[in-house]
């Protein structure tokens, strides 16, 4: 296990810049993930870790040794991609040995690292198969077996379950996390799906136009966002954000100084007689998922607030009032940085 520092770390492609100054410190043991839209940058910033792209300022330290000129074979990482990238004429034993026998490792140890890696991985039976013979979620177990012989400090992942369907990606997200508390190695993980994010990290970097916007633990950036971006995008269902002037009257808090916007999620919101709460609007439509319904209110001052609601559901037409708990307020300003509610 090592840590992993980066100091003002930027990257120009031409006269582009997609990474613009990040500073971040990984523990040991920690697992991180790097979560943001596409083209945020979170994915050219984990191959400038692994060495696949080049630093074109700042400084990369694994433990205390600065990276930004050692090749990627000898930084102590290994990567794990969105595609397999396996040998389909290589058995799985083979492609699990394959980065080792390039560096010479004895027969022997080759064999023994692979059956550590296939126990860890529950790929006993799979050695002597070919990858077209293998199912989408073992030829990613393939691949993550490749990358555990090669006993690496780091663990870089690339978005490695977006080419699964819905079932398979939960099943291997599960696999993921119990790997890393098996292993205990340092993993950072690069997904656009904040589902993936927040239930597998330590801690959740978020990233947007090149720079970081919020690091924290899942808890963290859910219940107290640095800002609006980081609101919206942490949290399914997404943030209601609403007009503060429309709604500063009825709302269970005195809305702090430079506020302008008031956030709300979904789940917090409750359902009671229409007027009676801080807004009153009408069910638009309701979306059945089975543990749960969405509703689409539209509220008398022209916004629309999504709800969620457990068990029975007010049908579309009927109109509703919304209230909330003061602790579950967020205000942003006119910036959209978040702002301290008064007590």
């Amino acid at each position: 296990m090592t840590s992993l520092r980066l100091n003002d770390i930027r990257k120009s492609f031409g006269a582009a810049q997609v990474i613009k100054g990040v500073d971040l410190e990984i523990n040991d043991g920690e697992f991180v993930v790097f979560v943001g839209p596409s083209g945020c940058g979170k994915s050219t910033l984990l191959r400038m870790i692994s060495g696949l792209e080049y630093i074109s300022s700042g400084d990369l330290f694994i433990g205390e040794r600065r990276m930004n000129e050692v090749q990627a074979a000898k930084r102590g990482v290994a990567m794990v991609f969105q595609s397999y990238a396996l040998y389909p004429h290589l058995t799985v034993r083979e492609n699990m040995a394959f980065g080792l026998k390039v560096r010479r490792v004895g027969g022997e140890e080759r064999e023994r690292r692979v059956r550590e890696a296939s126990d860890t991985l529950k790929l006993d039976g799979l050695l002597d198969r070919y990858p077209r013979e293998l199912s989408g979620g073992q030829r990613q177990r393939v691949a993550i077996g490749r990358a555990i012989v090669g006993d690496p400090e780091i663990f870089l992942f690339d978005e490695p379950l977006s080419n699964l369907d819905a079932e398979l990606r939960v099943h291997m997200r599960s696999e993921i996390a119990a790997l890393h508390n098996r292993l205990g190695n340092t993993m950072i993980y690069v997904t656009h799906d904040q589902i993936e994010a927040m239930t597998l990290a330590d801690r959740i970097v978020v990233l947007r136009d090149g720079l970081i916007e919020q690091v924290g633990s899942p808890r963290e950036l859910y219940t107290r966002p640095d800002n609006l971006f980081v609101a919206q995008f942490i949290g399914s269902p997404r943030m209601n954000i609403l007009d503060l002037g429309s709604h500063a009257g009825g709302l269970p808090v005195t809305a702090p100084a430079g506020a302008t916007r008031v956030g709300l999620r979904p789940e917090h919101l409750e359902i009671v007689p229409p007027d009676t709460g801080f807004t009153t609007g009408e069910v638009s439509v309701s979306e059945y998922t089975g543990s749960a319904s969405m509703l689409h209110v539209a509220l008398e001052t022209g916004e629309t607030a999504l709800v969620v609601r457990n068990g029975e559901a007010p049908e579309p037409g009927n109109r509703i009032g919304l209230a909330i708990d003061p602790e579950n307020l967020h205000f942003f300003d006119e910036n959209g940085r978040r702002v301290q509610a008064q007590a």
